[in-house]
């Protein structure tokens, strides 16, 4: 079999599917699922997010310069699909979607309890790409969940089994199979691992 051409588009895939913390200036917040979101700079530590103009907390992203990325798991997948098809100006979807709101160190968006990892964020440049809008933030914070620490401080998050989308379906994460730079081991280590 050959390779079919496709249209041009969005396949870069799987995609972490995060939920999204705001809050306006009044102290009114929302949640919305992103999965046009990313890392973009070790240091300083900076991601970005991706909103359509239209969705009901763009305007509150754009009035304070804040928001909380909120990583996802498999125990909080039907959560994440509701806050990314409802709209916060018809409902409370932290009520809705049973998702507890904890307050930030740093910035007024509150973090999600149930998530393994909370990375408070800082807007420092908008850019307007067509349907979706870019925000460049500073990440000014970041919290995670005790329950995956071990003993000697190390941080196990794929034990929460993240959440991930592909081609309009979600997916937990799971399988090893390998680490950062297993490759370029000695020939009998990685073997030894079948991989």
């Amino acid at each position: 079999m050959g390779k079919q051409n496709f249209k041009p588009g969005n396949m870069l895939y799987p995609l972490p599917a995060v939920l999204v913390s705001v809050a306006d200036k009044q102290g009114n917040s929302n949640l919305l699922t992103v999965a046009w979101t990313g890392t973009i700079c070790s240091n300083p530590p900076m991601v970005s997010i991706s909103v359509r103009p239209e969705r009901y907390s763009y305007h509150m992203i754009e009035e304070t310069g804040e928001f909380v990325i909120n990583l996802t798991t498999k125990r909080l997948c039907f959560a994440t699909d509701f806050c990314g098809v409802r709209s916060g100006k018809d409902i409370d979807k932290w009520k809705a979607a049973k998702l507890t709101r904890v307050p930030a160190d740093i910035v007024a968006a509150p973090l999600v309890k149930e998530s393994p990892v909370n990375i408070e964020c800082k807007v420092v440049e908008k850019k307007e790409l067509g349907s979706h809008h870019m925000f460049i933030a500073e990440v000014v914070s970041v919290h995670v969940d005790e329950k995956y620490m071990d003993d000697r401080g190390g941080f196990h998050l794929n034990d929460s089994k993240p959440l991930v989308y592909s081609h309009g379906r979600y997916f937990a994460t799971g399988e090893d199979l390998g680490f950062f730079g297993y490759s370029v081991q000695r020939a009998k280590s990685y073997n030894e691992r079948g991989v």
